[in-house]
């Protein structure tokens, strides 16, 4: 027996929720105002609802959302950061609404609309997240492993942040060059996320002081193109 599950997500301002959908390709398929709100979005197969929205609550804090699965997450993100500027005259990365970042191989990523809303597109083939790091790693590595998914899998710079540096008091000294540079790199990224550029400046300074060999460089320098390319992301204007 054949069934359809539909989100239903707070509609708020509904005329601004669904002006924000119509702007990600969203097609709007309803819009009642009377006697209560209630609006309806439809792309590629799948429906988003929206109705009332609760008085004096917030919906980031309810944690009101869904999850979208799609065959290839990238071209999303793409044709949204796309949008998203021509709309807002540059990326609206941080408040609300918010697109989060995306680096290459990522599987996800989140939008928060106006109402805050959390939609989450997730590749289909996306693996299992193993939280505390990878059991085949150990020390510095295993940290990294555990603050990627932090990052990219729960978007908590906050938390993955703090994973490194405890990590890297721990097990810096042993921890191999490149592994540090690595480290130094995925913070200096959440501070550009954070737009901290001093923050930034300080932490590549530090990758600058390390013995690292022209291999190790390689590893890093891709590392430290996304510090730059999140940068240009978020400063980019329309």
């Amino acid at each position: 027996m054949a069934a359809t599950s539909v989100p239903m997500l707070w509609g708020g301002n509904l005329p601004e929720t669904l002006e924000f959908y119509k702007t990600l390709g969203y097609v709007v398929t309803y819009e009642q105002h009377r006697p209560y709100s209630y609006g309806a979005v439809r792309r590629n197969g799948f429906e988003l609802h929206f109705g009332p929205t609760p008085k004096e609550l917030d919906a980031q804090r309810a944690h009101i959302g869904c999850l979208v699965v799609v065959d290839e997450v990238e071209p999303w993100h793409v044709e949204f950061t796309a949008a998203l500027r021509a709309k807002y005259g540059r990326i609206p990365a941080r408040g609300v609404p918010r697109i989060t970042r995306f680096r290459p191989g990522q599987t996800r990523f989140t939008v928060v609309d106006p109402v805050g809303n959390t939609v989450i597109y997730i590749q289909r083939d996306e693996p299992d997240p193993e939280y505390g790091g990878a059991a085949v790693l150990e020390g510095l590595a295993r940290v990294l492993d555990h603050a990627r998914i932090l990052r990219d899998s729960k978007s908590d710079d906050a938390a993955a942040a703090r994973i490194i540096e405890t990590g890297l008091r721990r097990y810096g000294t042993a921890a191999t060059p490149v592994e540090r540079a690595r480290a130094l790199a995925m913070l200096a990224e959440i501070a550009a996320a954070a737009d901290d550029s001093s923050r930034v400046t300080q932490l590549l300074a530090q990758v600058d002081t390390l013995a690292l060999s022209e291999a190790d460089r390689a590893v890093v320098a891709d590392e430290l193109k996304v510090v730059a390319a999140l940068r240009d992301w978020l400063t980019t204007e329309a």
